[in-house]
């Protein structure tokens, strides 16, 4: 692409994003904003449990793994602790996010869904761009240009339940020429035209004369022509989506204009009329967005490989604290082994059990960090590393820290097993069968 055609494009990308941020401050409240305010009227939004429900959703926006798409996850959400789950994914114009989402809970939950796009100024708060407070089932988003999203669910307060979530992307178009796919296109969007005086509004995408040209969105037939560059074309309104989709260069036409169109409709066969004489036949296929012109079609018509790694992180102890089986076990910030290094973690360290996606667990550390472990590097609590006894009076408190509130008292000569161990405290379980920290120092042991 030429320097003043990027430079257009920039300009162009970063008044948009100024037009969006003024929306943003004038739209109606999402569900979950809209919660939370209720929340806020009966004074429930300033307790420890509704600052913890907000802050979730907050932390849950910055600190979202990125996944590859497609992705699968199985997991938990626990009532008596406010959470959320979410995802970060790159998504290009013009591709269909999917999701197929289910939360199973004792009571009927409200659980929210919110995908934000992301603004290249980080400084700047992620849009809403789709909200929901129903969700259980199927909801699809066609990206508006290429950004991070971020999806999150959160249930309301106080609710929770084992939830799976399997999101996709694909083109949000059907491909218009019959019996192809985008290996056909051997002219892309942006390609130099005429020494360079102007570049290429669409894609081309060849084919032998005569083949059946689709529809690939529904819609209304606008014009149906004949033009000296585009030869015989037809243009169709787009009826999902603020587009109108340009097919040229058809050897004939087989609508009429005013015409109804599905996906799929019969418009022409494939040619070469208009400027492309010389030139094998094939489909000129433009798509013109409003207020942003020409826009590149690749990512409307892609359909990528959808191989869908399965779970096969044992699902039994989703909910469930674990522990790492040996030193040097690497948190990461996304389920894979090129994932960003979190933490290194010590042997024993316990870790609960959020979610599982393929060979992984979704973990959060007893301090509150967050990341993704090897599934096979850790084991259940359930039997205890050793048995230990308390020389001296000491307490057991509900986190590895000093500050955490105390459960029960430990009497000197108690036995307790101990199931983990992580910043200078040991988890354990006391004879009556409760599970809290001990600090390993001051207390002493025989």
């Amino acid at each position: 692409m030429r320097f003043g055609a990027l430079l257009g494009v920039l300009l162009s990308a970063a008044c948009s994003e100024q037009v969006d941020q003024i929306r943003n401050e004038y739209r109606d409240l999402t569900p979950h904003e809209a919660y939370f305010e209720s929340l806020r009227a009966v004074g429930l939004a300033e307790t420890a449990l509704g600052a913890a429900w907000s802050e979730a959703a907050s932390r849950s926006l910055h600190e979202a793994p990125t996944v590859g798409l497609p992705y699968e996850e199985e997991g938990f959400l626990f009532a008596e602790s406010p959470g959320a789950r979410s995802y970060r994914v790159e998504l290009r114009r013009g591709q269909r996010l999917s999701l197929d989402l289910r939360l199973d809970g004792e009571r009927p939950t409200r659980l929210f869904l919110d995908i934000y796009r992301m603004q290249s100024d980080s400084s700047r708060a992620p849009l809403p761009v789709l909200s929901s407070d129903s969700v259980n089932g199927s909801v699809d988003y066609i990206a508006s240009r290429r950004a991070s999203y971020v999806v999150r669910l959160q249930p309301e307060l106080l609710r929770g339940g084992h939830y799976s979530v399997v999101l996709r992307a694909e083109g949000s178009m059907a491909f218009p020429v019959e019996g192809r796919n985008t290996r056909a296109i051997l002219s892309v969007f942006g390609a130099d035209r005429d020494a360079g005086r102007r570049s290429h509004h669409g894609v081309d995408i060849f084919a032998p004369r005569g083949t059946p040209v689709l529809s690939a969105t529904p819609g209304r037939v606008t014009r149906v022509q004949n033009t000296a560059i585009g030869g015989k074309v037809v243009w169709v309104r787009d009826s999902d989506q603020p587009n109108s989709v340009y097919y040229a260069h058809l050897d004939s036409q087989a609508i009429e204009a005013g015409a109804t169109v599905t996906k799929g409709t019969l418009l022409g066969f494939v040619g070469n009329t208009g400027n492309a004489r010389t030139t094998s036949p094939h489909l000129h296929f433009g798509v013109y967005r409003r207020r942003d012109g020409p826009v590149d079609p690749y990512y409307y018509l892609l359909k990528p490989s959808q191989n869908l790694v399965g779970i096969s992180a044992p699902l039994a102890h989703l909910g469930e604290w674990t522990r790492t089986v040996n030193q040097g076990i690497r948190l990461r910030g996304g389920p894979n082994s090129r994932a960003t290094v979190v933490a290194e973690l010590e042997e024993h360290t316990p870790v609960r059990v959020l979610g599982a996606a393929g060979s992984w667990y979704r973990v959060r550390l007893p301090d509150g960090q967050a990341g993704f472990v090897a599934a096979r590097l850790t084991e259940a609590v359930s039997e205890p590393l050793r048995s230990e006894v308390v020389a001296e009076a000491a307490t057991m408190v509900s986190g590895p820290s000093d500050t955490a509130p105390v459960m029960e008292a430990v009497e000197a000569g108690t036995g307790v097993s101990v199931l983990g161990t992580f910043g200078g405290f040991l988890y354990v379980q006391s004879p009556g069968g409760n599970t809290g920290w001990i600090a390993s120092e001051p207390t002493s042991f025989q």
